[in-house]
């Protein structure tokens, strides 16, 4: 990792030895882990932006159609990211407490278990992918590309699953580099597989020359091979990373069982559950917010679609320092030094809002040509410019909110947060996009969404500074 990453060691083993740190270096180590994070996060959220932007090109339906089931892949993303997180905060918790020999069985069980789990979720994902945009309430035009972009998600559900969960064990051993540049490596390769697979054969200027390139011409179909084909190249090196290469995860130090034992299910089930049934209610209110928004028309949708894209740019990077944070907190719970917990808490929430406070300008001021990057459609680009702008002023709360889940995630507390997301996004942003949408359109949507992330953000400051949870 160079340099800079075994510093960043050197301070973490700071961390697990029980040994004092300054304010500074507490600062310095939550940065270093934030970094990468962020690039992470961002070179995530790019590879959706590139699929917008080239299926944009399209026209209007093509993204009609991704932008309708983009809610539903939300859920099985999520479901399997919270398998995962119930075995990486085992292991944070396990390396902090220094049980290297624990957190590799761990590790082995995870594998199972997480792989068991993800194709179940491919049979109920391949059941429901041809009625899916007719339950949305799609129209018939864009129905069959929104199936075939769903069904192909679907099947690549496994690799997916390793992904998030050879990332997340990564992070929870400080490595924050490896899952960086891997996931910039995925990003590229996404590029490159669009670029063949979505457009037809065609004629390319280079330099004034005329330079035939081979195309598939699959469309929407094209971007989501192109994503699933770089998911699972990513997959398998992460994997090889984790246990072949992990000063204190690789699996070549031991023989070990990968038969799940009792236990450990125990503990990721107290973790996961809470986050996967948050997660499967949150993104029920998400496709609730679809139905809202499909009668209002396709460059509606799509004007939706590509600025729920264009924000997360903004999100992500509370998303990084809420992924530091989470390793953070993590280790200092298990090595039981409440005192770096608490610091560790309070540095990663105000620089998590100071960050996205940030992002929030940059996205109010630059809103037109992010939309213009993505769609040649001036409608829809004047309606997702309007609607970033008013989502611009969330900003800084919704980063509250994201990096205090990250802080009790890393402390195994899921119940509370997840029962506060869904109380936020069900009682508040719901209610009111229902009202505000027949009366303000796509505006009213976003308005509710707005008030509902500032009254989140509100809620869990106040539970953070409460301190319970460090109980």
């Amino acid at each position: 990792m160079g340099v800079f990453g075994n510093r960043q060691n050197s301070l973490l083993k700071l961390v697990q030895d029980g040994l004092p740190m300054t304010l500074m270096q507490q600062l310095r180590l939550t940065v270093q882990l934030s970094i990468p994070a962020v690039i992470s996060q961002l070179s995530s959220i790019l590879m959706q932006f590139i699929d917008a932007s080239m299926v944009g090109s399209l026209g209007a339906e093509a993204s009609a159609s991704i932008g309708l089931v983009s809610t539903t892949t939300w859920l099985f993303a999520g479901l399997i990211y919270a398998c995962a997180t119930g075995f990486f905060v085992q292991v944070s918790h396990l390396l902090g407490a220094k049980d290297a020999v624990a957190a590799r069985d761990v590790l082995r069980q995870s594998v199972t278990m997480s792989m068991i789990f993800s194709l179940l979720l491919v049979a109920a994902g391949c059941a429901i992918s041809g009625p899916l945009p007719r339950w949305l309430g799609g129209e018939e035009t864009i129905r069959h590309d929104a199936t075939m972009y769903f069904l192909i998600y679907i099947l690549a559900l496994p690799s997916l699953q390793l992904n998030i969960l050879a990332s997340g064990m990564l992070r929870s051993s400080g490595n924050m580099y490896t899952p960086t540049v891997l996931n910039i490596i995925m990003c590229i390769l996404d590029v490159i597989f669009n670029f063949f697979l979505i457009f037809p054969s065609r004629i390319v200027m280079i330099f004034g020359a005329e330079i035939p390139v081979p195309g598939a011409g699959l469309g929407v179909t094209g971007a989501a091979l192109g994503t699933a084909f770089a998911s699972i190249i990513v997959a398998v090196l992460l994997m090889h990373s984790l246990c072949m290469k992990s000063p204190e995860l690789r699996l070549t130090h031991e023989k070990g069982s990968f038969r799940p034992t009792a236990r450990c299910f125990r503990n990721a089930l107290g973790i996961a559950l809470p986050m996967g049934c948050e997660r499967v209610i949150m993104c029920g209110a998400q496709i609730m917010s679809t139905v809202i928004v499909a009668p209002l028309g396709t460059i509606a949708i799509a004007a939706n679609s590509f600025a729920i894209t264009a924000e997360s740019i903004c999100y992500m990077p509370g998303h990084g320092i809420s992924n530091a944070a989470t390793t953070l907190v993590g280790q200092s719970t298990g090595a039981r030094r409440k005192d770096l917990t608490w610091s560790f808490a309070n540095i990663s929430v105000i620089m998590g809002i100071a960050v996205m406070a940030a992002m929030g300008v940059i996205m109010y001021v630059g809103a037109p040509y992010i939309m213009g990057i993505m769609t040649p459609v001036q409608e829809v680009v004047d309606l997702g410019a309007r609607i970033l702008r008013i989502e611009a002023f969330a900003e800084p709360m919704y980063a509250a909110s994201i990096v205090a889940y990250g802080i009790f995630v890393g402390v195994g507390d899921t119940l509370a947060p997840s029962i506060m997301n869904l109380g936020s996004i069900w009682a508040v942003r719901l209610s009111l996009a229902a009202f505000l949408a027949p009366r303000y359109g796509l505006e009213g949507v976003w308005t509710a969404m707005c008030i509902e992330l500032c009254f989140r953000g509100m809620i869990f400051l106040i539970r953070l500074y409460r301190k319970k949870w460090l109980k």
